[in-house]
């Protein structure tokens, strides 16, 4: 079962990482952000904040956000698109809600997920880095009779994504327009199915909404989904070291993540172009 965060102005469900599942595959976190209307006290306004040693992606339902990094980059992310942000050695970065898309009156709903994915050790201190794909670029083939597949990262069957990876990954969007019930075939040795919205069973144990079901090496998989259901599916090889976590940070070594905690708080870090404020460092040693 996800648990309910509060960012500041809006509530996400973590289902990633959870009191029993702290990743799948190379997967450390998983926020399922909204449905929420946008209004003048409930937007998407995450202030600069610092990673190291993963790669953020951003995907997003309906609504759409800003994303500015360190690097000078800024993109806006539309619904059906991907970001693919690698940190590395560090990146700053900030989402926020466009000023155009906050008029209540407009009724603009933020809904989405954002992933963040381990980096192997030896490009855990790479040069960060940030890529941005339009849905039109990412392939959707029909898994079943009313069942599609978009497959955002990584390959599912034929069909495989241009998005550029750094392990094997594979990052799914399940849309079902009536009752379907399909065999899928995965050579991941680990996957996870989100229930975003609706009913959904996999090898007959029912996922909950907001919950991610866990599947360790699955191979042939009996899934079940109803009318007007969605499920995020994400997948791939789990490191061999261990992975610390901690905040924002992610790393093999837990120095290294005292040393991005410093630098962080000593402002090195970086700065994003046009933002003003940043996120402080928790006090929390569980943040």
């Amino acid at each position: 079962q996800s648990q309910k965060e509060d960012l500041g102005g809006f509530f996400v469900h973590r289902a990633l990482p959870g009191p029993k599942m702290r990743f799948v595959g190379p997967f450390v976190f998983l926020d399922h952000m909204g449905p929420m209307l946008i209004n003048k006290e409930q937007a998407i306004d995450v202030r600069p904040h610092p990673h190291i040693g993963l790669a953020t992606v951003t995907y997003l339902f309906e609504g759409r956000c800003i994303h500015r990094d360190s690097l000078g980059t800024v993109q806006v992310i539309k619904p059906g698109d991907i970001n693919w942000m690698t940190a590395g050695r560090g990146i700053v970065h900030s989402e926020r809600t466009p000023p155009e898309d906050r008029n209540p009156a407009d009724r603009n709903v933020a809904h989405g997920i954002q992933v963040w994915v381990g980096l192997p050790k030896k490009f855990e201190e790479c040069e960060p880095s940030f890529a941005h794909w339009d849905k039109e670029s990412l392939p959707t083939t029909n898994l079943a009779d009313g069942l599609t597949a978009k497959v955002m990262i990584g390959r599912h069957g034929p069909i495989s994504s241009p998005v550029k990876t750094l392990s094997p990954t594979l990052f799914m969007d399940f849309v079902c327009t009536h009752d379907t019930e399909k065999s899928l075939e995965f050579s991941e040795k680990e996957v996870g199915f989100y229930l975003v919205s609706g009913k959904a069973t996999v090898n007959g144990e029912i996922i909950r909404e907001n919950t991610l079901a866990f599947l360790d090496s699955p191979g042939t998989v009996l899934f079940k989904i109803n009318n007007n259901s969605r499920v995020i599916v994400v997948g791939g090889e789990p490191f061999p070291e261990r992975r610390f976590m901690w905040w924002n940070f992610v790393s093999s070594s837990r120095d290294r993540i005292d040393q991005a905690s410093e630098a962080w708080k000593n402002q090195t870090m970086g700065k994003v172009p046009g933002e003003k404020e940043c996120a402080p460092l928790p006090d929390d040693p569980d943040a």
